[in-house]
């Protein structure tokens, strides 16, 4: 027998559409505010925990949803408090999101401010030379539900671990759309993800502290310009030069710089907010002084902030990160322009943080374990 459909995530739906479906069950509508409160608010892990529900209801939306459609497989610990969790789909697929603490002066490891990294697709079709989501090409997009499932496991584990959790809505500082996938290559899902955590009814987390990265898609990018909600945004530029930019990103033949950083500039301008430059740093490929200074002049031309990230190591790609002398070098020529500029020191090295990493070791050793 065929298996039966899959129940689409709760996590998907906004207020109105749950509104309707319990509505053409002859609920009244105020239900779905009180089921969305227990989702996000009050984070009940099953049915049964919302007590306020008539069980008939209870049963009718197990049948229909999803509650979580992820689960957690493998929580990395780095011993620089970044945790990199595996996550697996009802499909069997594998994602990954990141948590990157930074521990303030003064204050315990459980108050640090907190950036969860979330992913979009299930692998890539970017082909960026030196990024592991892409090694096995693109399986499919996420949902809008399990985009949320992430953040809502998340906040899951953090409940369950600091006091900070348990005190307030979402258990977390800022938001980056950065791992696995091409974000605006999944525009709707994404957008219905973000407005279902920004919305009062979801997490209620503030659009000015959602960043999403993309590698250069141009229409998405002044699509982007258009919603209504502010996020932030950075360009994984990676070069500075059309030369460089091809020789490890793929998507620069159809979005050279000539297109992109108008697009980049027309989101700014629409905006009013500074954008980034994500610039991961690769030895002998684009870690000279003179992309330095051609950097420079972008930065200061878009009037963008500039994020320096030493490359995380990926098994089986040739590529290595300069040495700590080359990066601050590279780093100086940014900073004697008065360009604000970051240098990303090592986060999550020790547990192979670099999007995607310990996703393909994982399917890898499944594939072993598979009798032929």
């Amino acid at each position: 027998m065929p298996s039966p459909p899959a129940r689409p995530p709760l996590t998907g739906e906004t207020l109105d559409s749950l509104t309707a479906r319990l509505q053409a069950q002859g609920e009244p509508a105020f239900r779905a505010r009180q089921i969305l409160e227990w989702v996000y608010k009050r984070r009940v892990t099953s049915w049964d925990g919302m007590t306020n529900l008539s069980k008939p209801l209870r049963a009718w939306l197990a049948d229909t949803f999803d509650l979580l459609p992820a689960t957690l497989v493998l929580n990395r610990h780095s011993e620089d408090v970044t945790d990199k969790l595996l996550l697996e789909l009802r499909d069997r697929s594998l994602i990954e999101t990141v948590i990157i603490r930074a521990p303030q002066d003064g204050v315990g490891l459980d108050h640090s401010r907190k950036t969860i990294c979330i992913s979009t697709q299930v692998g890539c079709a970017m082909g960026c030379v030196f990024c592991a989501s892409g090694l096995a090409g693109l399986k499919r997009n996420l949902s809008a539900g399990e985009i949320v499932a992430q953040l809502l496991l998340v906040c899951h584990s953090e409940d369950a671990r600091t006091p900070r959790a348990r005190l307030e809505l979402a258990s977390f500082d800022n938001l980056v759309v950065m791992g696995m996938g091409e974000p605006l290559a999944n525009y709707d899902a994404l957008i219905l993800a973000l407005t279902i955590l920004n919305a009062e009814w979801g997490l209620g987390f503030g659009a000015r502290r959602i960043t999403i990265s993309t590698s250069g898609l141009v229409p998405k990018i002044l699509q982007l310009a258009e919603e209504p909600l502010a996020f932030r945004l950075a360009i994984s530029l990676h070069g500075a030069t059309d030369a460089v930019r091809e020789q490890i990103m793929p998507i620069n033949r159809a979005y050279p710089l000539a297109k992109l950083l108008p697009a980049v500039r027309a989101f700014s301008a629409t905006h009013g907010r500074m954008v980034t430059l994500e610039f991961i740093l690769i030895a002998d490929v684009n870690d000279s002084l003179e992309q330095a200074k051609l950097l420079r002049a972008i930065a200061l031309d878009l009037h963008a902030h500039v994020n320096l990230i030493p490359y995380n190591t990926v098994e089986g790609l040739p590529w290595q990160r300069p040495s700590i002398t080359r990066q601050e070098r590279f780093a100086d020529v940014l900073r004697a322009a008065r360009i604000s500029v970051t240098l990303r020191r090592e986060k999550g090295h020790d547990i192979n943080a670099a999007c995607g990493q310990l996703r393909l070791q994982t399917e890898t050793a499944r594939a072993a374990a598979t009798p032929a």
